[in-house]
């Protein structure tokens, strides 16, 4: 019986690209990494060994290098974009192409006033302290003239220390687990949205900077303002909360580990624990999971 060759791709994977503007008065600082996969006409390659429509991944690297000297990284949704085009056109062999990002934020080192500085420095311009929060992310896929940006973040810690409750629950012969009306409720947050950006109908593209600004303040805020009853509940008003809001985007999928949050019980020591110490679990976790979108909107996001 014939094999039949199925989906295919190939691409180069993290790509680590540092841009440094130095065109304004204070230095501006991007700091990526890109990973690049190309689908197409490209069954030869797999069948045959035959290279004549493989672009190398070397290639692909020195591209992502040349499109970041070349054109800036303003956001790296538009870059992004510039780049999945870019495969996607100049090579003919070349159908699909699909650009993730993400991006590690640096913020500026600040001094104390008065304090002494390099001579002629009135203000440090050049210096940063890589940021601990969340990594931003994006997704281009290039393909039929169109591209399709999904958007994101991860590894965004929350807690709510009070206002979350855990009862009402199914219980059979092996639930142990206690209803909870006062509990602490953490997640590390990792989030996608899809806009509803088309590039092939010659749209202007959004203000991508202050888009993924106004989305994570959305999801934060709902987050703190919501009392949980669920960390799904949750997990629905962040959602709901960023498609309110945000008309530019279609569709939202949230991925909330439970980090779990257990009260030390103290009183074989004799200490009365009045919710003040608790024992932080890191595994194993609950894993909350789902996507809301627009009605009449079909969910593009891939689920893991």
């Amino acid at each position: 019986m014939p094999m039949v060759l199925g989906q295919n791709q190939y691409g180069k994977a993290e790509t680590r690209v540092v841009r440094v503007r130095r065109d304004t008065e204070r230095h501006e600082v991007k700091d990526l990494n890109v990973g690049v996969a190309l689908s197409g006409d490209l069954a030869d390659t797999h069948l045959t060994g035959g290279n004549d429509k493989v672009l190398p991944t070397d290639t692909m690297k020195n591209t992502v290098f040349a499109f970041a000297r070349e054109h800036g990284v303003d956001s790296i949704e538009a870059y992004g974009i510039r780049l999945a085009r870019h495969f996607v056109e100049s090579q003919p062999s070349i159908t699909r192409a699909r650009i993730r990002i993400e991006e590690y934020p640096w913020n500026r080192i600040t001094s104390a006033p008065g304090r002494d500085r390099f001579v002629g420095a009135d203000e440090i311009r050049h210096s940063f302290v890589r940021d601990a929060s969340e990594t931003r992310t994006t997704e281009i896929v290039w393909e039929h003239e169109r591209a399709r940006v999904i958007c994101g973040l991860k590894d965004l810690v929350v807690m709510n220390t009070t206002a979350s409750e855990f009862r009402g629950y199914i219980k059979d012969r092996y639930t142990t687990l206690q209803e909870a009306y006062d509990r602490i409720l953490a997640t590390e947050v990792s989030a996608r949205w899809r806009f509803s950006f088309d590039a092939s109908a010659g749209a202007s593209e959004p203000d991508w900077e202050r888009s993924y600004t106004q989305v994570r303040r959305h999801l934060l805020e709902a987050f703190a303002e919501t009392y949980s009853y669920s960390l799904q509940q949750s997990l629905y008003a962040m959602a709901d909360r960023v498609l309110t809001h945000r008309h530019e985007v279609d569709e939202v999928r949230l991925s909330l580990p439970n980090k779990h949050h257990f009260l030390v019980d103290m009183e074989q020591m004799g200490i009365k624990n009045d919710k003040e110490v608790y024992y932080a679990a890191d595994r194993p976790y609950g894993l909350i999971e789902g996507t809301v979108h627009r009605e009449g909107v079909t969910p593009l996001i891939p689920v893991d």
